[in-house]
């Protein structure tokens, strides 16, 4: 995974250059304050080269997160996208070159104050050995522009000790990994890569994975943003359905991350993706003009709470958690209880509880609850029951609606997942 990585990401530097920034694309000038997320992440990894077509063609799917190379800033502008901004003086190494830093610096005046500006884009799967000078590299451009994230994606939990830098069983040493990342890095935002659609089934590991970073995102008050598989690019993987790029999406918002990437736009030597190599859209283009906003209202209106408890009911794959006995929000009818094992589909039911920031007792009840059918072959009706009179939200409209009472029966989709709250 890492090597293809590797070299969808020199594609991108070599001909294909694209970006990532803060908020929405609204003319005014940054603040001086620190980097916030703003509108929640829809973005890709490894796309065409960014013109007034395929930023237009970006926009139409539901992306708001486009790579693109300084020159490109005034057509990501043009289409009120954000953009990641890639530049070969963002490396560690530039610091120590006088003349590099110094060009750089005048990189960083140049793009600063652009309105399409997101963040910089840093690098791909580091090693822990890499910490120290990315570290520093994201101080200096946190000191230069601190309205603009440095944007580093990690690896994930199926990477070995040697790509990680660190030693251990997979629990051990990922835990490591992201806690020298935090402490060394500092950075404003993790972002990691989990890949699971294989030929022979489902590969383990995607809830361990979403876990780990849920919770050393939350201990570092920081947002994070997964990338998911859209592709195949090797005969063991293969191409993900709609209904499992749903299924996805729903359990990405459910864990509480504020982004989704998807891998691949459109790649050479990869397959399915968003796009085809000349342009045209496949057909997961047309279902994430859907999902892509809806993933956008659901994170926008889950963003001032908190994520405080993710859990599974039927399925129990490592890293979930059972849903309590005296949980807040609960099943009507309970899910039964299913043994898992590797390669198989994971089914039953994840329930994403959300309250109030802060703390205090207030703080740590939940008032949300994003329920997601992890069956993504089958739809399902789910009765879910809450403390007081329930309401539903319609991430279409961003209107939420009142329930028949404490008890709501949700008809999901293939993976499909609703957002809950009691009533105010």
């Amino acid at each position: 995974m890492t090597m293809t990585k590797s070299l969808a990401r020199l594609g991108v530097l070599v001909g294909m250059l694209f970006a990532f920034r803060p908020s929405d694309s609204t003319g005014a000038e940054p603040s001086a304050s620190a980097w916030k997320v703003g509108t929640p992440i829809a973005t890709y990894w490894c796309g065409p080269a960014m013109t007034d077509a395929t930023a237009a063609q970006m926009a139409e799917g539901g992306f708001n997160l486009v790579w693109c190379g300084e020159k490109e800033l005034d057509v990501v502008q043009r289409h009120g996208l954000r953009g990641q901004l890639t530049d070969g003086l963002l490396s560690p190494a530039t610091l120590d070159d006088p003349v590099q830093r110094e060009k750089l610096d005048a990189l960083i005046a140049r793009v600063r104050r652009h309105p399409a500006l997101y963040d910089y884009f840093i690098t791909d799967e580091p090693n822990a050995t890499n910490f120290p000078g990315l570290g520093k590299l994201v101080g200096y451009l946190r000191e230069r522009d601190p309205a603009h994230l440095a944007y580093i994606n990690l690896f994930p939990t199926y990477a070995n000790n040697e790509q990680l830098g660190n030693p251990g069983d997979v629990v051990t040493a990922y835990r490591e990994h992201l806690r020298q990342y935090v402490d060394i890095v500092k950075p404003g935002l993790i972002s990691y890569d989990h890949y699971q659609f294989s030929v022979k089934g489902d590969n383990e590991g995607y809830f361990l994975n979403l876990a780990m970073i849920r919770r050393a995102a939350m201990d570092a008050g920081l947002p994070f943003l997964n990338i998911v598989q859209a592709c195949t690019w090797s005969p063991s993987m293969r191409v993900p359905t709609s209904d499992e790029v749903r299924y996805l999406v729903n359990t990405t918002v459910a864990y509480g991350a504020q982004g989704i990437s998807y891998y691949v736009y459109s790649c050479p030597g990869h397959t399915g993706a968003v796009a085809h190599a000349d342009g045209t859209p496949t057909p997961l283009f047309y279902t994430l003009k859907t999902l892509n906003r809806e993933f956008v209202s659901l994170a926008r209106e889950l963003q001032p709470l908190t994520s405080l408890g993710v859990y599974h009911a039927g399925m129990l794959p490592q890293g979930t958690q059972p849903l309590p006995a005296d949980a807040r929000f609960q099943l009507d009818p309970p899910v039964r209880s299913m043994g898992y094992t590797n390669l198989q589909p994971v089914k039953g039911v994840v329930l994403g509880y959300f309250g109030p920031a802060g703390k205090g007792k207030k703080a740590k009840t939940p008032t949300h609850v994003m329920v997601v059918n992890l069956d993504y072959q089958a739809e399902a009706t789910i009765g879910i029951r809450g403390p007081s009179k329930l309401e539903l939200f319609d991430p279409a409209t961003g209107v939420w609606s009142r329930a028949a009472g404490k008890r709501a029966e949700l008809h999901l989709s293939r993976g499909g997942g609703q957002l809950l709250r009691v009533s105010r």
